[in-house]
């Protein structure tokens, strides 16, 4: 079959971000079936395409993945109306694919919301099978962290949201909470599917080859990352207080390395200035290659998220399962589907949210404790494997969308 595939942020392993569509593909591929990806210029983001753009576009084969990709750049440090008007025009011209295109079926993924557009316009127009993948519940998320108030915005939103779950003949949510969402919004719990995020197990297996630390760092330092957007729902002013704190207790031994791009970057790394935290090391993005010899290297993977209780059981943040591909074990601080699993395995440590105290108390347990570190650390790597092998979750996959 061919499966027409939308996805604004898709990256193949050569970029700094998320390769669940990219792992997707591949599965659909190895079934027999051809998949055409449609997608824009993520900053974090790398399609494989080389060519110059021609009228605003530019396509090719890459990894027997036929990839479209928008001239449409994108980055988390844009402003609101910049990455609004940059959604609607990828959706718009995603009308024109989903509407010309020789395909029998069409997978949209969010976020944005938007993508949900060219696969309403498939359904109803071309009579054609849609999947709807939900990777974060827009309004609730925006509307909770004070992004978007105004009213007008929230209810359009709202609108679409409904109408892309009512014209999907399949959602799939990939967390707890976005199933419970879609649920809520009068979609029967058979037309639901939750899978989450998943491992990259041969990517992460062979990161000891490739061990690597930022220059800062010595080998006897205790280091804790962070891989991830620096944005405001990252709310990583809290390993800087954090920090503060640790520094305060004169422990220069742990190191806590922040690794990606964001619209709070330049903030965050003024403010870590200004408090003199010289334990606290930015690092540009890097691709998922070289990621895996920084993780390799670490000691302690950091999963933070604003105190936002739509977080809670609403993400599925990719970098958590980073972390235990790599066998990390995980210092989360907030509550949630994440954190009750943690600690349900014994994969890693749990702090309260806006709590840097508690916080500076888990990272100095854990690098007093190197056993018990090394324990939640294998119990991580067999929890990639038992719940979260990405390739097995492809297998539930394609059966959604092709079932």
């Amino acid at each position: 079959m061919k499966v027409l595939y939308f996805h604004q942020h898709f990256s193949t392993p050569s970029g700094s971000t998320g390769i669940r569509s990219y792992e997707m593909a591949k599965k659909l591929i190895e079934h027999g079936h051809d998949v055409t990806m449609v997608c824009g210029s993520y900053g974090g983001g790398e399609t494989g395409l080389a060519t110059e753009f021609r009228n605003g576009r530019r396509e090719g084969l890459v990894d027997n993945i036929y990839i479209i990709e928008f001239d449409l750049a994108y980055s988390n440090k844009d402003g609101f109306l910049k990455r609004s008007m940059t959604f609607l025009k990828f959706a718009f011209k995603s009308i024109g694919i989903s509407l010309t295109h020789d395909y029998d079926v069409v997978f949209a993924t969010s976020t944005p919301l938007t993508a949900g557009i060219p696969g309403i316009a498939a359904r109803w127009l071309r009579k054609k099978r849609f999947v709807f993948e939900v990777r974060d519940l827009w309004p609730e998320l925006p509307r909770e962290m004070g992004v978007i108030t105004n009213p007008v915005v929230l209810k359009l939103m709202s609108i679409l949201e409904w109408s892309s779950y009512r014209s999907a003949h399949a959602c799939v949510g990939l967390s707890p909470g976005i199933v419970k969402g879609i649920h809520s919004r009068g979609i029967k719990d058979e037309a639901i599917e939750m899978i989450p995020n998943g491992c990259d197990l041969g990517i992460f297996s062979s990161g000891s080859e490739r061990k690597w630390r930022p220059d800062s760092v010595s080998d006897s330092d205790f280091m804790a990352i962070f891989t991830g957007t620096h944005g405001i729902a990252n709310g990583l002013d809290a390993v800087l207080k954090t920090a503060e704190v640790l520094k305060k207790r004169g422990r220069e031994d742990i190191k806590l390395v922040l690794v990606g791009q964001g619209k709070l970057k330049p903030d965050l790394v003024h403010m870590a200035k200004d408090m003199s935290l010289d334990n606290v090391i930015f690092l540009d993005p890097v691709n998922k290659i070289k990621l895996t010899g920084l993780m390799a290297s670490a000691d302690l993977g950091m999963q933070i998220l604003a105190n936002v209780p739509a977080f809670y059981y609403g993400t599925s943040p990719n970098k958590f399962f980073d972390y235990i591909s790599a066998g990390l074990p995980v210092l989360n601080n907030y509550p949630g589907w994440l954190a009750d699993m943690i600690l349900d395995e014994n994969c890693g440590l749990v702090v309260p949210p806006d709590d840097p105290a508690a916080f500076a108390d888990a990272l100095e347990s854990a690098a007093s404790s190197p056993e018990v570190l090394f324990e939640m650390g294998e119990n991580a790597r067999q929890l990639a494997h038992k719940k979260f092998n990405r390739k097995e979750l492809a297998e539930k996959w394609v059966e959604v969308v092709l079932p």
